[in-house]
């Protein structure tokens, strides 16, 4: 059982330190008795002083600021999941939020998506681009393989896209979902500076989206919700949506629109079906 004495920084960044080869920094091999890095070669990285930090790690040196602990992260060279434990050790609070642009999208989260013939799927960062998506998506949805990265967007496909328009049953709903939601992500990813500009062009271009986003309104992208999508030539698609996020990747979510009834999934692999006959 721990007690209120356990140096529970202290032992974190012992750890953190002796995991560490010497070698990967240029760092001489010689006359080392213990593996890792010396406590004044982690202060040297982190600009701090050796002695402090010396007692950083034995529990004497007082609370830590945020800044030194963000430095302390980056010369300990620490995982996004690693550089929170830390801060919720020295500071009992997560580290503020800072933004990361999503990286490509692993080969096995294209291979769930696979994994879902009749389900339209896609994963969607934390600023709402599309990355990844199934067949089934560009199908009943829209084909985003020909559109241009940039264009992939939710927000922008949502209020410029006469035909993703067009498919919702209640556009006004829709859209102010999905202003709401995409608020709530970016503001959580702490990316509202990164998505400043398209806001900026969305609100010259669409009254209806500049009223929308002066609400102000947030909501949660999780969850699961009833929609219908009305498909040009198949008609109305019973979907159930839901949101999940991806496990070590918080820049990312993958989300799945499941046929509601048997009778939607019949009209999706129709669709499917048609397509393929036209490749």
């Amino acid at each position: 059982m721990l007690t209120p004495d356990d140096n529970l920084l202290g032992i974190y960044l012992k750890d953190r330190r002796a995991k560490l080869d010497p070698a990967a920094f240029g760092l001489p091999l010689t006359r080392r008795r213990t593996p890792g890095l010396r406590r004044e070669e982690v202060a040297q990285r982190a600009n701090v002083s050796a002695t402090w930090y010396t007692w950083l790690e034995q529990g004497r040196g007082g609370a830590a600021s945020a800044d030194v602990l963000d430095r302390i992260a980056r010369a300990l060279v620490l995982t996004e999941v690693e550089r929170e434990h830390l801060f919720l050790l020295g500071l009992n609070r997560p580290p503020e939020v800072r933004y990361h642009a999503a990286e490509s999208v692993p080969p096995r989260l294209q291979r769930v998506l696979d994994a879902l013939p009749l389900s339209p799927a896609y994963v969607k960062t934390s600023t709402w681009d599309i990355v990844a998506w199934n067949r089934a998506a560009s199908v009943v949805m829209t084909d985003y393989g020909a559109l241009p990265p940039e264009q992939r967007n939710i927000l922008r496909l949502i209020f410029s896209d006469p035909r993703v328009r067009a498919a919702q049953t209640d556009w006004e709903s829709t859209a102010r979902f999905v202003v709401a939601a995409f608020r709530a992500d970016t503001a959580r990813a702490g990316a509202t500076k990164k998505v400043a500009a398209l806001v900026d062009e969305l609100s010259r271009l669409s009254p209806e989206f500049e009223a929308i986003w002066r609400d102000n309104d947030v909501r949660s992208t999780y969850g699961e919700v009833a929609k219908t999508l009305r498909h040009p030539r198949a008609g109305l698609i019973g979907l159930e949506y839901s949101a999940f996020a991806v496990d070590g990747r918080p820049d990312l979510d993958l989300v799945i629109y499941n046929p509601a009834t048997p009778a939607d999934a019949d009209l999706i692999r129709s669709l499917i079906s048609g397509a393929a006959s036209k490749d």
